[in-house]
């Protein structure tokens, strides 16, 4: 046994008789095997090659389609049939994921185009995976398929072993067409990814065209013939221009597809959606709004159901409690909380032409594809005209023949090595020689002649033009703009995804969602608030814990927001449709609100949020700002108002048509004058209202009509000022004002009347 220690006990670096070359660490193997790894992803699994617009495992089903004769014209195969040539033959993998790469070739929900014409059941949009067994199901190639094969044997592509070496398949398919964008495809890769959406057959070969007639387009004027993807579906894009422009630009990016939807036309409140986003599911869709419907999302609807059907395959109902709902905004909130609005990835990853995987821009893939192609079309004229000479030349020999037809006959009876002496004596070819020894008896009318003649004249004449081709680049992108056309007519359609400009979906809010009922909202003296069902009710009469009393409260809908402000002039807000019930005592707004030490609620109010308001401190100072200013999600608020230490906040909701204000201090002054003199702030101190003096304060405002009156308030006693009374009252904005009348000089609210007449 050979010592492998050394003198220090430890191992040598090599082992005896071993090549140092050889040995590789474990980092190394494993750099090398996960890149070998990568790799064998990449070029022959998951990304497609710009082509034919397949992967290896979809370009190797369609040829051995085409050589099993599944053409579209043929009679249909069973799947397991050709999954067994496919796997046995070019594609060594598993069974079933080989026939779901076929399944999805023949899904018209799948493929814009599909490839495959399927039998039996290949899936459906709410479960594309739902195809029944190989051995079920029957397949042949489609029409559009034609446009990858037509040109196969043609010398136009590059041929490879397959697995074992005792076959030979195409490197690529000679596409007619730019089925990479045709078509599409996912893929996922290591490291790397594709997503590449279909287009619309007719809008691509437009672009095609254009760019062979104008190489220095941009991208800008490419997207007037190729707007946006085209997918199997009747769904709007709604992604903005700009943004396709720039996905196109840079290849990659995104785009959204929303349902499309109408109401019927003799029950208005049915909603039916028509079409569904691209792979969207019908079954999930109604699962998504079921659940809001469960969870008391959905007040509007009270059923949804699916009546589609072989006339209709996508027809979902939404029943609506009334056809008096918006629904426009119910639309959209469930374009935005469920899959009738998806978004897209876009990611234009292809192998290309070098063969090297790449992400393009829209314009780059069409110059490369359009140069492939100028490439195979050039090897087909190339094959074609060396079919055509060899041809030539072997008519040039047998019009010979018939020259000197009772000569050769001769010569063949007699001389042994008939065609050595035919190309002695007349100076032929090898090919020539065999040619006219082939000749069956047959043949040896005049017509034939005639016939060889017609023959050599035709090919002649298509020789020149294949010439002409090859030798003038101009003439050849005629030729590439023929071919493309007339594949277009062929099998070009319209668009089938509508391009739309949609406003953006919002998903309602809960106070959205909420049914708008009258609500009157009541708040205690100790801070508790709840509210009560209509506006009919005594907000003072209600019960009240011990100790505690009416405070204020406001009128609104269980829809609105609660603005509440509090004694530091901080502004709060709550949704209405979440405040306790009137039936209790309600809840303390502190387990709602975080207050500041010492602040108490004084004001609660609701309305619109464009609604003005008047705020003011009782130092005499103040401003008008819209109800929407109160806004907040802070539970501790925002400060609206700034106020002194000793000074509280006022608060007064302006009518539209109010013009005037009117202000009462402690002294018994009211002065009034026009809004238009206070400023309108977010928020602030304002500019002054009244002039006070030593420990005045204003203790009561309102506003008021040209036509109205206003009520003041004296302890018990009222007194309704006219408009006649309220001019004696009428100054300038920080003015003292003008006494009221004995008796209600201790005032305590101002109210407006409103004129009846």
């Amino acid at each position: 046994m050979t010592e492998l220690a050394t003198a220090d006990n430890t191992l040598p670096k090599t082992l005896p008789n071993h090549d140092p070359s050889l040995t590789r660490s474990v980092a190394e193997f494993s750099e090398q095997a996960y890149l070998n790894y990568a790799m064998y992803v990449i070029m022959d699994r998951a990304l497609p090659h710009i082509a034919d617009g397949l992967k290896p495992v979809q370009r190797r089903i369609i040829y051995a389609m085409s050589e099993l004769g599944l053409k579209n014209t043929a009679k249909p195969k069973k799947s397991a049939r050709t999954i067994g040539d496919v796997i046995g033959k070019y594609h060594p993998h598993g069974d079933s994921a080989c026939y779901e790469a076929m399944v999805l070739m023949s899904q018209p929900f799948s493929y814009r185009y599909p490839l495959i014409s399927g039998q039996g059941n290949f899936g459906s949009p709410d479960d594309p995976k739902s195809f029944a067994a190989m051995r079920y199901t029957e397949a042949k190639l489609s029409n559009y398929a034609n446009t990858l094969l037509q040109e196969l044997g043609q010398g136009t592509v590059d041929w490879q072993d397959n697995f074992d070496g005792t076959l030979q398949e195409p490197v690529t398919l000679p596409a007619r067409l730019p089925n990479i964008l045709l078509n599409g495809t996912t893929g996922i890769a290591v490291g790397m990814a594709t997503d590449i959406p279909p287009h619309n057959l007719t809008e691509v070969v437009k672009g095609c065209i254009a760019l062979l007639k104008n190489p220095n387009l941009t991208d800008k004027q490419l997207t007037k013939y190729i707007p946006a993807p085209d997918l199997p579906t009747h769904a709007e894009i709604i992604t903005p221009p700009a943004e396709l422009l720039a996905m196109y630009q840079t290849g990659r990016g995104s785009y959204k597809m929303r349902a499309v939807y109408h109401i019927d036309e003799h029950e208005k409140n049915l909603v039916i959606i028509d079409a569904l986003p691209y792979q969207v599911s019908g079954n999930k869709v109604i699962e998504q709004i079921a659940q809001q419907i469960g969870q008391k999302k959905l007040p509007w609807v009270t059923d949804i159901r699916d009546e589609s059907d072989h006339q209709n395959p996508c027809r979902i109902v939404i029943e609506l409690r009334s056809s008096r709902v918006d629904i426009e905004a119910l639309m959209g909130h469930l374009f935005a909380s469920t899959d009738l609005q998806t978004s897209y990835r876009v990611n234009l990853n292809i192998i290309g032409s070098h063969g090297k995987p790449q992400v393009m821009g829209l314009r780059e893939i069409l110059t490369e594809w359009l140069a492939v192609r100028r490439n195979t079309v050039t090897r087909r004229l190339r094959y074609r005209l060396d079919k055509i000479t060899e041809r030539l030349h072997i008519l040039a020999g047998l019009l010979v023949a018939y020259v000197h037809l009772d000569d050769i006959i001769a010569l063949i009876r007699e001389v042994d090595d008939a065609k050595a002496e035919l190309m002695r004596r007349y100076d032929l070819s090898e090919r020539q020689a065999q040619a006219i020894l082939d000749i069956r008896l047959r043949q040896l009318a005049q017509l034939e002649e005639l016939e060889l003649k017609r023959e050599q004249d035709e090919l002649t004449g298509e020789q020149q033009r294949i010439e002409c081709y090859l030798n003038d680049p101009d003439s050849l992108t005629g030729l590439l703009i023929d071919e493309l056309t007339a594949d277009m007519k062929a099998h070009g359609d319209k668009r089938l995804s509508p391009l739309v400009e949609r406003s953006e979906a919002v998903a309602l809010k809960d106070s959205d969602l909420a049914p708008s009922e009258p609500i009157t909202v009541i708040v205690s003296q100790a801070g508790w608030i709840r509210a009560a069902k209509g506006h009919d009710i005594d907000p003072a009469g209600m019960n009240y814990r011990a100790g505690d009393s009416y405070l204020t409260h406001a009128l609104g809908k269980t829809n609105d927001k609660v603005y509440l402000l509090d004694s530091t002039g901080r502004s709060y807000r709550l949704d209405a449709h979440n405040l306790p019930s009137a039936r209790g005592q309600g809840e303390p707004l502190t387990s709602l609100l975080k207050l500041p030490t010492g602040a108490t609620i004084v004001h609660a109010l609701m309305g619109q949020d464009a609604q003005m308001l008047l705020l003011a401190g009782t130092q005499g100072y103040g401003f008008i700002t819209e109800l929407g200013s109160l806004d907040t999600n802070q539970k501790a608020g925002k400060q609206l108002i700034t106020l002194s230490d000793d000074e509280t906040p006022l608060a007064h909701l302006i009518d539209s048509d109010d013009t005037q204000i009117a202000v009462a201090s402690t002294a018994g002054n009211v002065l009034c004058y026009p809004l238009a003199d206070l400023p309108t702030l977010k928020r602030g101190k304002g500019n002054k209202l009244m002039d006070l003096k030593g420990n005045e304060t204003i203790i009561a405002l309102t506003t008021f009509g040209a036509s109205d009156s206003v009520q003041a308030t004296a302890g018990k006693r009222t007194l309704t000022l006219k408009p006649a009374d309220l001019a004696n009252h009428t100054g300038k904005r920080a003015q003292r004002g003008t006494a009221l009348p004995k008796g209600y000089q201790k005032v305590v609210g101002l109210a407006k009347v409103m004129d009846k007449s």
